[in-house]
């Protein structure tokens, strides 16, 4: 059983609310104040959900309560739909060294830029990030572009060359997609 993390910030009322049917609804809940607000998700590190009443500065995981009084079971559907959000988001970003990738954007980024990039650039990226060693062009055939191995084509060094060519030019990076003798990679 998969207990949603919800802290209550500010709401004595809502969270002894929230604390008589917590079973029901898989929660578990946490009281917070401006005291001690930083410890408790410090202490929960990830995947929580503030129930507040109003905007609390740096801080995204909120659900900002500002139509009370409300039923609990539209309560409910908007912790959920929450929930829902916070785990596509957390599971469509990437780290690359200092690049961030959105897969649901397509967009790749570094200090406060970012560039759009093609489902087979994203597919690339990816696939080399994850490889331990370098990987060869047939590879890159095989398991990016489903080619045959018998084919002879250039496109996955005229991908890479786009590639990092447009890196190049929005991030001024030359070193993204290293080739080396053994096949291509990223550090």
């Amino acid at each position: 059983m998969n207990l949603k993390k919800i802290i209550v910030y500010q709401n004595d009322i809502l969270f002894n609310i929230l604390d008589e049917i917590k079973e029901e609804f898989n929660l578990n809940l946490f009281k917070a104040d401006s005291r001690n607000i930083i410890d408790v998700k410090n202490e929960l590190k990830s995947d929580f959900l503030i129930l507040t009443s109003k905007e609390i500065k740096n801080d995204k995981n909120l659900l900002i309560l500002d139509n009370l009084p409300l039923r609990v079971y539209k309560l409910m559907e908007k912790i959920n739909l929450n929930f829902l959000k916070q785990k596509f988001s957390n599971q469509s970003d990437i780290s690359i060294g200092n690049y961030k990738i959105n897969m649901n954007s397509r967009e790749i980024s570094r200090e406060n830029k970012s560039i759009y990039l093609t489902e087979r650039e994203i597919n690339l990226i990816v696939f080399l990030k994850k490889s331990l060693s370098p990987v060869k062009i047939e590879e890159l055939q095989k398991r990016v572009w489903a080619y045959s191995s018998e084919l002879e084509t250039h496109t996955v060094e005229t991908h890479i060359y786009r590639l990092r060519k447009k890196i190049k030019a929005n991030f001024d990076d030359k070193n993204f997609i290293i080739s080396s003798k053994k096949g291509y990679f990223i550090q």
